[in-house]
């Protein structure tokens, strides 16, 4: 088979094991009691299972498995994965305290870094390749805990961590096959295939949840398929396609972390500060709310797509005017969306909060009454 066909028929059987895995998977949840209850930081209502994310693992590992080679770094990003998603299962069931899972991922990190899926050089796109040195195993592994954390904290609401997920995935799958990374290709296919089968029982209203099962063990190979897919070519979108399309969580935990901090609490304490909270707060619905964020997605994977499929340059190294006004429009388009986004966020929610409805309610109020006092004074014809 083809480069194209393999990582294509990954995909579709990854759908249909997800799909047949994540029901018993629920099943097992409610048996151990793995259950997710309302609470005050949630936005479902009713009792929910967790532990979806077995129905993610094994639709991911069946066509991996036997597709991916027998080397080195194949095998450690795989049991690398697995690793935290058992992790993941222990604090679905039982809860886990925040820096046993974050010792657990640094462990799993290890596991592919010292099997050689490392980032050993940055690209940019005018400076060149820069070898990393020493420096490549701390951040690979800072690497691979930041992806495995921002998926997971996105993972609030009904289907946008497996959105989010499955179209980063989809995006690698693309750009790896395009550089001749076969292996990459097929393991980011699957995971957008059993993304697309699992959110058939997460997309609202969700039948199940993935839990840190599957949010860790997706964050895991997002971030291994970025690097063996594309960071580790010499290709301008090395360093800027990663980050354009996993823009979105980026930006998220960028955001939490920062207002964590700034308020003085503890950058693990959960609140309803997330993108898909405020959306909420302001009164978007569940489904527009996440679609809305795979539309961001989608913005943000085709400016990375520009970037590596449009040409720019010549053979000379001049710029191409259509190419490069191609690539421009994209970032324009995606730029837009972004500055929509803030505006929803920022100025609707401040028309929204009680302090500007009570000013807008007493001015009203006055405006009714001297409108009143007028009348009065009005001598009758």
């Amino acid at each position: 088979m083809t480069t194209t066909l393999i990582p294509v028929l990954c995909g579709l059987v990854a759908v249909g094991v997800a799909i047949l895995v994540t029901p018993l998977a629920g099943r097992l949840a409610r048996l151990i009691g793995a259950v997710d209850e309302p609470s005050g930081r949630r936005i479902h209502t009713t009792a929910t299972p967790l532990l979806g994310g077995i129905g993610i693992m094994v639709g991911v590992l069946v066509p991996a498995v036997y597709y991916l080679p027998d080397d080195a770094q194949s095998r450690g990003l795989l049991v690398g994965a697995v690793l935290l998603a058992l992790i993941g299962v222990i604090d679905d069931w039982l809860g886990l305290e925040p820096v046993v899972k974050l010792v657990g991922q640094v462990a799993a990190a290890a596991v592919p870094a010292s099997a050689g899926l490392t980032i050993d050089h940055i690209t940019l796109p005018v400076f060149g390749v820069h070898d990393l040195g020493t420096l490549e195993y701390p951040v690979t592994i800072l690497w691979f805990v930041a992806i495995v954390n921002m998926i997971n904290f996105i993972d609030g609401m009904d289907g946008l961590a497996a959105g989010v997920a499955g179209l980063a995935a989809v995006n690698f799958a693309i750009i790896a096959a395009s550089l001749n990374r076969a292996d990459a290709a097929i393991l980011a296919a699957s995971i957008a295939g059993a993304c697309l089968g699992f959110l058939v029982f997460n997309f609202h209203p969700a039948k199940i949840f993935m839990g840190d099962t599957g949010s860790m063990f997706l964050g895991f190979l997002v971030a291994g398929v970025a690097i063996n897919g594309v960071m580790k070519s010499a290709a301008a979108v090395a360093l800027i396609a990663p980050l354009l399309v996993l823009a979105i969580p980026i930006l998220d935990t960028s955001f939490v972390i920062l207002k964590r901090i700034k308020h003085g609490r503890p950058v693990y304490a959960a609140d309803r500060s997330h993108f898909h909270h405020r959306f909420f707060t302001i009164g978007w619905g569940q489904r527009k709310t996440v679609l809305a964020l795979y539309g961001w997605c989608l913005l943000m994977g085709g400016v990375a797509m520009s970037i590596r499929f449009v040409p720019y340059r010549n053979d000379a190294g001049e710029l191409l005017w259509v190419g490069t006004a191609v690539i421009g429009a994209s970032m324009v388009l995606a730029l837009a969306a972004a500055v929509y986004l803030i505006y929803v966020l920022e100025i609707l929610k401040w028309r929204s909060t009680p302090v500007v409805n009570l000013v807008r309610d007493a001015r009203a109020a006055r405006s009714e009454r001297l409108r009143s006092d007028r009348s009065q004074k009005t001598p009758m014809a």
